[in-house]
């Protein structure tokens, strides 16, 4: 292993360190529990039967008025570039950029702290791997804890694992502004019109709507089941029942999506779903878009800059 710059440090640092980070996790996890808890029962009871993610495809803002088409490539392109930055501080621009993006478009601050949180996990992994497992640079500075020599913490490694959490957070975020501000209709009737094959589109549109009517399903037969007291266990029983309630629920979609088909055919459907969307291209379309993938292609540059 090539030797880079040691600085020496107590154990206990370390100690502090965790336990702090470990404390400020749990507070922020707690806030942001209670933030969503109180939002939900706020709100009415929701219609299971209806998807929500184009749920505030209504609105006035920017992003609402922006041809879809447009906001797709703008948006997709520019978290392509975003991708291929390799520093921390492009990650970090990028991921104020896409915060910015989620007020910008009026979308709920609480949703999109939601999917940050269900990624925290994961992305929590690289920040505490990559610094023990990064391959050692002669220019590397490596923490050497007392008690831990063997097991030296590379700050290059955390610099690499903070652009690629600050990469996937701004990724993540462009999702609210990208998805949401548009009905789902309309969206994938954007993609067809950029060339994706209209049989994906329909796929895309039906498994959304009715992933959530079996999911629903799935949910009214486990309350039936445990209405008749069932409880799982670590038994034979209780595989030979789990294989049961997935078989019934494979046998009941698969009835339903014969009667969904049925439906369809005898409101007019012939292979294709009608498109009653009209695009039309505006001055402003395209400077939004422009703008967008200058941002991508100057954040790009600044990182290759810096890494010079």
């Amino acid at each position: 292993m090539v030797e880079g710059q040691i600085i020496q440090l107590p154990l206990v640092l370390l100690l502090a360190a965790l336990l702090l980070l470990a404390l400020l996790s749990l507070l922020a996890v707690k806030v942001l529990k209670s933030a969503f808890v109180g939002k939900q029962t706020a709100q009415k009871e929701p219609d299971w039967s209806v998807p929500v993610v184009d749920a505030d495809a209504e609105g006035t803002s920017l992003f609402h008025r922006w041809d879809v088409r447009f906001k797709l490539v703008a948006l997709l392109g520019f978290a392509f570039l975003v991708v291929a930055t390799r520093s921390p501080e492009a990650a970090m621009i990028a991921l104020l950029l896409s915060f910015s993006t989620v007020l910008v478009a009026q979308q709920p601050v609480y949703r999109s702290l939601k999917r940050l949180l269900a990624m925290s996990g994961f992305l929590g992994m690289f920040l505490l791997v990559m610094p023990l497992t990064v391959v050692t640079h002669p220019e590397d500075i490596l923490l050497v804890f007392s008690g831990l020599e063997f097991l030296p913490f590379n700050l290059r490694g955390l610099q690499l694992a903070l652009a690629i959490v600050g990469k996937a957070c701004a990724v993540a975020l462009l999702m609210e502004p990208l998805l949401a501000t548009a009905s789902l209709a309309r969206t994938v009737e954007g993609l067809t019109r950029l060339g994706v094959p209209e049989k994906v589109a329909q796929m895309i549109l039906l498994a959304h709507r009715y992933i959530f009517v079996f999911l629903e399903e799935a949910r009214r037969m486990k309350t039936g089941m445990q209405v008749r007291g069932f409880k799982p266990r670590t038994s034979t029983e209780t595989l030979q029942v789990m294989g049961n309630f997935l078989g019934m629920l494979f046998v009941r979609s698969f009835e339903r999506t014969h009667r969904v088909y049925a439906a369809m055919q005898s409101r007019g459907y012939r292979g294709r779903f009608p498109a009653p969307f009209y695009f039309k291209v505006t001055a402003g379309d395209w400077l939004h878009a422009g703008v967008w993938l200058l941002l991508g292609i100057g954040l790009l540059v600044f990182d290759r800059l810096g890494a010079a």
